[in-house]
């Protein structure tokens, strides 16, 4: 790949990115998932669809234990509560005692180490739901972690469910129980081969989620999910807006990535959070920050010097005020541009070039992006007089 930056300036770009990279990794946090409900309800199917490809298999090294029956697994932004050798409609009082304990102790710690929502999953054709499944989600409402219940794996043809799981759904929803919105949420979490029975409510279901869990882990909830990409853009661009904000405020140089040593930081913060969002690792994420920025250091002095030519007394409060001004519009610029560049980069739509991404095609997009939303400049011969 070509480096646009002679070699030191390239270690210092990355070690500086790393930095910002893994600081809002940390800040981001992690949105917790407990999962309930009878073996073989087909739970990790849909954390899977959810969540992406064998997340619920997998996690992140050893999973944490948090009682002899519950555990905790970690995978970057996602926390996932399950329980191990225990059945619900069996063993419920060994089970809701290790909850209610986990749950108090969680209390104490940090929001992103607390659960923060359960889905309860029931199969649509089992035909039946227990009294004790009901009082194991009373249990969890009382203990403050809201209920979504989801039906799994409920057939459906020509837009209608199953009637076996519309009938199971009417007397679960007869219970009056503390659930999210008081419904049943239908859904089809895998495409059936043999069926060609499409995947369904998985959207809806997250729509939920998002509904109930607490708005600082937000994010960390945006960028755990595979599904809904406007929802990890929604998150990015809030980024960029408050970034942009701090920016106006803190600018003293009106230049980014190059004397404007204050704009740095936020502007390298503001592209380790959207890689963030878009589960982009560091080493990938890094090459493309040092591909995409190196050419708006450049056109960044150009409109500089050319708006400040413009200002009658430049440098005095007017021109503080216009570099205020240029040096929201450029953090705006950067954050809009190197969020097309991780929305491709997440959907591998980035040109390769044997094996490996094409820098110029990167450095390309990032430009064009970054010119659609820079001010149009007048040439000073043209200012009005």
């Amino acid at each position: 790949m070509c480096v646009p930056y002679p070699g030191p300036m390239t270690q210092w770009f990355t070690e500086s990115f790393r930095s910002e990279f893994e600081k809002q990794a940390s800040q981001l946090g992690r949105f917790n998932l407990a999962l309930f409900g009878k073996t073989g309800v087909g739970k990790s199917t849909l954390v899977n669809a959810v969540f992406g490809a064998d997340v619920a298999a997998t996690g992140v090294g050893a999973p944490v234990t948090l009682t002899s029956h519950l555990y905790l697994d970690t995978r970057g932004t996602l926390g996932l509560v399950d329980t191990r050798g225990l059945e619900i409609g069996k063993d419920d009082k060994e089970l809701v005692a290790e909850l209610t304990k986990v749950v108090r102790d969680m209390r104490k710690q940090r929001l992103e180490d607390q659960i923060h929502v359960a889905w309860y999953c029931v199969r649509g054709l089992d035909r039946r739901f227990e009294d004790a499944e009901a009082a194991f989600i009373r249990k969890l409402d009382e203990l403050g972690i809201p209920v979504i219940l989801v039906m799994t794996q409920v057939p459906m043809r020509d837009g209608l469910f199953h009637p076996d799981a519309l009938e199971l759904a009417r007397q679960i929803e007869q219970r009056n129980l503390p659930i999210v919105e008081n419904r049943v949420f239908m859904t089809f979490a895998r495409r059936d081969q043999f069926t060609g029975q499409s995947p369904y409510g998985l959207m809806e279901l997250l729509r939920a989620t998002f509904l109930v869990a607490p708005d600082a882990v937000h994010g960390a909830l945006a960028a755990a999910q595979t599904i809904d990409m406007a929802a990890k853009a929604r998150a990015a661009r809030a980024h960029i807006g408050a970034t942009v904000a701090g920016a106006g405020a803190a600018a003293a140089s009106p230049i980014p990535f190059s004397a404007a040593a204050i704009l740095v930081p936020l502007q390298l913060a503001m592209m380790g959070r959207i890689a963030q969002l878009y589960n982009i690792k560091f080493e990938k994420a890094a090459l493309l920050a040092i591909a995409s920025t190196s050419a708006a250091t450049s056109l960044g002095r150009t409109t500089v010097a050319n708006l400040v030519k413009l200002v009658p007394g430049a440098g005095t409060v007017a021109g503080g005020v216009i570099n205020a001004g240029v040096a929201s519009t450029f953090t705006y610029a950067m954050g809009e541009a190197w969020l097309a560049v991780c929305q491709r980069a997440s959907g591998g739509k980035l040109p390769m070039v044997n094996g490996v991404v094409d820098s110029k095609a990167v450095r390309d997009l990032f430009m064009t992006e970054f010119g659609k939303r820079l001010p149009s400049i007048k040439r000073p011969e043209d200012a009005p007089r």
